[in-house]
């Protein structure tokens, strides 16, 4: 799973690169500390040399410098290496989303898709960054420990020969328990941000409604299934550390006694056994260190099932075959032929539209009247591709819509959706959507057309007027003027108006 992400390491796998390299030398560093201690406890000390003490002392001082330089170059560059990484996973899954068609976006939900680009990305963020150092530094250091240690003393390092295989057990069964509940943790996750989104996109229902304590309670529910599911997998990771200290603590005991009786005997000196104590701890911190990377790394790889499950969907609507050159001229002739349609995704199954046969001509106004429910929205969804149909065709100045690159597509056509939506930024800047190269005489007529000139520029700031998030801070019937201009700022072949005045006054209408 993780390895499908690394073509987002990008411009940063030369840090990636150079960060082990850094972890080596830093426990090359720290492994030899022990030995010159030991010289100086052994040699030193008991010679009563000072100037050999000095020396070795200066050594481990510019030893100590070096590791710690090597640590903190390399802790900066597995950061800098997991923030790239991050960046460009998360631009990969935007990206990708954007060309996602709704039924697409409708499967995996919008909730859930925020909880992929935020929550399971900074997740295997972590990771690169946990990987680069601990998952380097960790390993080198528990061979090369135990490489040492038994040349110190092989006897007492049979010690390690036992407690390592039994950490290591310990670990894979902790592994093993937090795998399943990691991609539960994530689905809880989902559902919160999924309760939340949608109390406050409709927050101006729910307290018209008085449905306040309502949501609390729904609320309530979601974040006790999340703390929940989280305290299911930290009681699980928490119990690695008594499980260390055990480990730690028995096989000190046990180095001490076995080890003791050696210097005792005159076997084996202080400064050896003190070394060896030294590198009992490093080793057994390592072991502790690759637990915990193991534990997050079986998080990431939850996670970046998850992620991979959005990066390899591929859309459900994709370019047609033909290239612009090979369009006809935009005129705005549509036609359904036999059209039949069916949601795939939470839908019944039945088809909501059926034998459709209507052909619009250029210049005509045509008003497509019906009940709540029959399918109306549904029907001009069809004419940019927000759905494919499922059975005949649909064709625009002669041409069937599924062989337009969709982009070209999109341009022939204006939309006003039943939902009206203005972005955060100027009035100026939401109508420009309509044609970033529009002249201000043409904004201004386009504003004027949809009867909208007027109240913008009773605006202080007129059309730099700032717009809220979702367009609060002006009237519902204000918006749908303004998102009716931005559409004719267009200058579309077509022209779509889905239930586009429902807020606006009648002599307006």
């Amino acid at each position: 799973m993780l390895k499908k992400l690394f073509p987002y390491m990008g411009g940063y796998k030369r840090l990636a690169l150079i960060t082990p390299l850094l972890m080596v030398l830093e426990v090359a560093c720290e492994l030899a500390l022990p030995r010159f201690m030991a010289n100086i406890v052994d040699v030193g000390i008991v010679q009563g040399d000072l100037n050999y003490i000095l020396k070795m002392g200066g050594i481990m001082l510019v030893l100590a410098l070096c590791s710690m330089t090597c640590g903190m170059l390399g802790a900066k560059f597995a950061a800098i290496v997991g923030q790239g990484f991050g960046a460009n996973l998360r631009r990969g899954i935007y990206n990708k989303v954007q060309d996602f068609s709704f039924a697409d976006i409708d499967r995996f939900s919008s909730a859930s898709l925020i909880t992929r680009i935020t929550n399971d990305v900074n997740a295997i963020q972590m990771m690169v960054t946990m990987a680069l150092r601990m998952l380097v530094r960790a390993p080198v250091m528990l061979v090369a420990a135990l490489a040492v240690a038994i040349s110190i003393n092989a006897e007492l390092a049979v010690v390690m020969l036992v407690t390592i295989p039994l950490l290591v057990i310990a670990i894979g069964v902790l592994m093993s328990m937090c795998n399943r509940l990691f991609q539960v943790l994530q689905k809880r996750i989902d559902a919160l941000n999924g309760t939340i989104q949608e109390n406050l996109v409709a927050i101006r229902v729910v307290k018209a409604f008085v449905r306040e304590g309502y949501e609390k309670t729904k609320f309530k529910a979601s974040n006790d299934a999340l703390t929940k599911a989280t305290i299911n997998v930290d009681m699980r990771v928490i119990a690695m550390i008594p499980i260390m200290m055990m480990a730690m603590n028995g096989a000190t005991a046990a180095v001490l006694y076995l080890g003791g009786g050696q210097v005792i005997g005159g076997e084996m000196l202080i400064g050896d056994l003190s070394s060896f104590i030294t590198y009992i701890f490093q080793i057994l911190m390592s072991v502790m260190m690759l637990g915990m990377s193991f534990l997050q790394l079986s998080r990431s790889i939850a996670c970046a099932r998850r992620i991979n499950e959005v990066l390899e969907t591929e859309p459900s609507i994709e370019d047609g075959p033909l290239t612009p050159a090979e369009l006809p001229e935009a005129k705005g002739q549509v036609e359904f032929q036999n059209v039949d349609f069916k949601y795939d995704a939470g839908g019944t199954g039945e088809n909501v539209l059926c034998g459709i046969d209507l052909t619009i001509q250029p210049g005509e106004f045509i008003a497509v009247v019906g009940g709540t429910g029959t399918g109306k929205s549904s029907l001009v969804n069809l004419i940019p591709r927000f759905y494919d149909v499922s059975g005949g065709a649909v064709l625009l100045d002669g041409v069937d819509v599924r062989d337009y690159p969709l982009e070209e597509l999109r341009k022939r056509i204006g939309m006003v959706l039943q939902n009206n939506v203005l972005f955060t930024g100027t009035i100026r800047e939401n109508l420009l959507w309509g044609r970033a190269d529009a002249t201000e005489e043409e904004m201004i007529q386009a504003a004027k057309n949809a009867q909208a000139y007027d109240f913008v520029m009773a605006f202080p700031d007129g059309f730099d007027t700032q717009m809220t998030q979702g367009g609060t801070n002006v009237s519902g019937g204000q918006k749908q003027r303004l998102c009716i201009a931005r559409a004719m700022l267009r200058h579309p072949a077509v022209l779509i108006l889905d239930d586009s005045t429902s807020a606006v006054d009648t002599a307006t209408d």
